[in-house]
């Protein structure tokens, strides 16, 4: 018998023995350690049957997978609300300082993405057991509860109150939300993630525009402090409804023979590089939180979403003063370049999420990263030649790029973890947006200022802090050849005195130390022979462990 023969009879098998890697707690283990592993231990949301049929239909329709897109669209759309920070900053300031620019108004928009991002990591596994309609009402409640303590704090003017209420509070609310919406969205459409997560998350860029628009015009009527218990209330109102609407898919659920409650993950197409994996109808090997969140594979994905936002975090929320300071133009031009810059965001994230359904998510973001490279590479030369046109190119290219990151990242993760993983991935991930917005808008401004003191010009001073971010950008470039989005290609098992293996252009490429050191470029019938191999000891051995325990059983 095959082990081709094997897999299909004893998949189920294959994946217990594999999910006994898991990390439980144990008796031994001190308390916040049996804690942790409790709290990213498996993440499932269990349902009783009369909540299952209860979910089956909406105001007395049989439920459509396509009525959840539009309120996780309008969800997203108000969480935008935050790209649009900015506006608020000088009348801030001025409220509480008496000095448009005091500039303590800012540090509010970097706590809120802190806490948008840590708060999506540790509640992610949580929100992920738990059901998505209570989840996004904690979330939509955390939101309003911040724009209220922002409405107070600017109320008694104190500072402390704003940073606290839309920074601390607002942002975990922000970051619940967007983790569910997105969760919910891909697991309905497992055939097409990439476009579901996509048109998702674009709410959130248009949000971004709208909402710079919007206050302005409430500001200047009823006042700072009335726009935040106002528009607080607005957000509460909008989301708590869409909330209503948030389930998951019933047990067996499949779109075209695609199965979303799997984490069973195999090419489309055999044939491709780089095809990105996809759940089928077969029996599962499934992985584990735990499993994911150690492996190398989600490291180095993080730190390649990391380079892949770092320009959009840092260079593209400065365009505005950038843009008048090199080439002289004025506010209003500025904001109509802004403008067009946010609808690159959002084509980007709906054009880049299309494509990663069509050719693989480990190409998407190769191609973004390559063509962030490139750009950067001339951005310096722009600058200091003040090419105007190009300098708005390059612009406009690592914006796209950004918000492509932003919409492919949640089915890259449902892809290689599964889709009852991807709250808890997609949180955890989340804090290297955190992390590159923080420390990147920190770093650059620290070079920014050391260089102004230098009487540096504005462009040699903007052109000189471009190059440590097209250094990042190459090196996430490299590692992403180092991700193995293929399940068989993460269990595939090492030879003796192997040293690394990657898979290049379709192909297995290792390198071997044995009796000297040789490149092995396996044909696709050595891979599979090797895979059968594998996959027949694997059964074997917990066969072994079965029968074992059964002979050792009390009868």
């Amino acid at each position: 018998m095959t082990a081709a023969m094997f897999m299909s009879s004893n998949n189920n098998s294959t994946a217990n023995l594999h999910h006994e890697a898991s990390a439980q707690p144990t008796k031994r283990a001190n308390f916040f350690v049996r804690a942790l592993l409790r709290h990213f231990g498996d993440a499932e949301y269990v349902r009783t049957p009369e909540q299952i049929q209860r979910e089956r239909t909406f105001f007395g329709f049989e439920f459509k997978p396509w009525f959840i897109v539009p309120f996780c669209v309008l969800t997203q759309f108000c969480c935008g609300s935050m790209y649009s920070w900015s506006i608020y900053n000088q009348p801030i300031d001025q409220l509480i300082y008496g000095d448009p620019q005091a500039d303590m108004a800012p540090t509010t928009f970097y706590i809120t993405v802190g806490s948008f991002g840590f708060t999506s990591a540790i509640l992610g596994p949580w929100l992920e057991r738990n059901a998505p309609r209570l989840s996004l009402s904690i979330g939509t409640t955390l939101f309003f509860l911040g724009n209220l303590i922002t409405a107070l704090g600017l109320h008694l003017r104190l500072i402390a109150l704003v940073y606290i209420g839309y920074g601390l509070v607002g942002g975990a609310g922000i970051g619940s939300s967007y983790v569910v919406t997105v969760s919910v969205v891909t697991k309905w459409f497992p055939s097409s993630r990439g476009f579901a997560s996509g048109m998702a998350v674009c709410g959130f860029g248009a949000g971004s525009i709208a909402f710079a628009k919007i206050p302005p015009t409430f500001m200047n009527i009823i006042g700072l402090a009335r726009t935040f218990a106002i528009m607080g209330t607005v957000y509460f109102v909008v989301m708590m409804l869409c909330a209503q609407v948030m389930r998951l898919p019933p047990p067996g659920h499949n779109i075209n023979g695609l199965i979303i409650d799997s984490a069973r993950t195999n090419p489309k197409n055999p044939d491709h590089p780089y095809e990105t994996e996809v759940v089928d109808d077969r029996p599962t090997i499934r992985i584990s939180l735990i499993q994911a969140l150690t492996s190398r594979d989600f490291w180095l994905l993080y730190f390649v979403f990391m380079a892949n936002q770092l320009f959009g975090l840092v260079v593209i929320s400065r365009l505005s003063n950038m843009t008048q300071s090199l080439f002289r133009i004025n506010a209003n031009t500025a904001a109509t370049i802004v403008s067009i810059d946010g609808g690159f965001n959002l084509f980007g994230r709906i054009f880049f999420a299309t494509i990663s359904d069509l050719i693989g998510r480990k190409v998407t973001f190769g191609l973004m990263l390559g063509a962030q490279c490139i750009v950067l590479g001339f951005f310096p030369g722009t600058i200091e030649h003040h090419t105007e046109w190009a300098y708005l190119l390059i612009s406009w290219v690592g914006t796209s790029c950004y918000g492509g990151g932003f919409s492919v990242i949640p089915a890259f993760l449902s892809d290689m973890f599964g889709p009852n993983n991807i709250s808890a991935c997609h949180g955890l991930i989340l804090t290297a947006w955190s992390i590159a917005a923080i420390g990147g808008g920190v770093l650059f401004t620290t070079l920014y200022d050391y260089h102004t003191a230098q009487n540096l010009s504005p462009s040699a001073v903007y052109a000189s802090n471009i190059w440590w971010i097209f250094g990042v950008a190459c090196g996430g470039f490299f590692l992403i050849f180092f991700i193995r989005s293929l399940l068989r290609d993460r269990l595939f098992p090492a030879v003796p005195g192997q040293i690394f293996r990657l898979r290049i252009f379709g192909r297995t490429v290792r390198a071997v130390r044995a009796n000297g050191f040789t490149i092995e470029i396996l044909t696709r019938e050595q891979e599979d022979n090797e895979w059968e191999e594998y996959l027949m000891l694997c059964i074997i051995k917990l066969r072994l462990v079965k029968n074992e325990t059964y002979a050792q059983a009390p009868f």
